[in-house]
């Protein structure tokens, strides 16, 4: 269960056996089925996922129109956190559920400090992780200010292969801020 996320590690930090027993004492496993919810609007985000197996969307309902927003898909080897409630232990502007059985590591907040004060070379990973989120977070904002719809949904396609597979398009339509018959459209053209 562990070996995903210490291979993940590897890349980045070594970890030496005694390093890697005691960084497995902080985590937990937690399974949600198909529609559970992992966070609420409101709720503070008290732990750090990541997921080894399943499919999670993190959304909000835009107070305007009432529609679901999409932020981001997380699968297998990706984290879904707010990390903004995690780090600040402030409620969660969004929710987090899962899209198919989920099964997840779970680390809770105070643990997370802990495991930091015990292992402080897991900082370097975790800096490397949040870099490689801002770096997505801002090729995002790039794609959405200028392209063109289609231009956006070839994008994912090309760098979220995987996840085109498993979300229905109606989410990847929300995530692309389009709508769902506006993306039929695109994908029909391109057939």
């Amino acid at each position: 269960m562990y070996h995903n996320l210490i291979h993940s590690i590897s890349n980045h930090v070594r970890l030496t056996a005694e390093e890697e027993k005691l960084f497995e004492t902080f985590w937990y496993e937690k399974v949600l089925e198909k529609g559970d919810y992992l966070l609420h609007n409101g709720e503070v985000c008290k732990t750090d996922n990541y997921v080894i197996s399943g499919v999670l969307k993190a959304f909000y309902i835009n107070a305007e129109n009432g529609k679901e927003e999409i932020l981001y898909f997380a699968i297998d080897g990706w984290w879904a956190t707010d990390i903004s409630s995690f780090q600040k232990q402030k409620p969660s502007i969004y929710t987090i559920q899962a899209l198919e059985q989920t099964t997840l590591l779970q680390i809770h907040y105070q643990s997370f400090q802990r495991m930091l004060n015990a292992i402080p070379k897991l900082e370097k990973y975790f800096r490397i992780i949040l870099e490689n989120y801002l770096g997505s977070l801002q090729w995002r904002i790039i794609m959405n200010n200028s392209y063109d719809a289609e231009q956006r949904y070839l994008n994912f396609l090309k760098h979220y292969p995987e996840i085109s597979k498993r979300v229905p398009q109606y989410l990847i339509a929300s995530y692309l801020g389009v709508s769902a018959e506006f993306l039929s459209r695109i994908r029909k053209s391109k057939h």
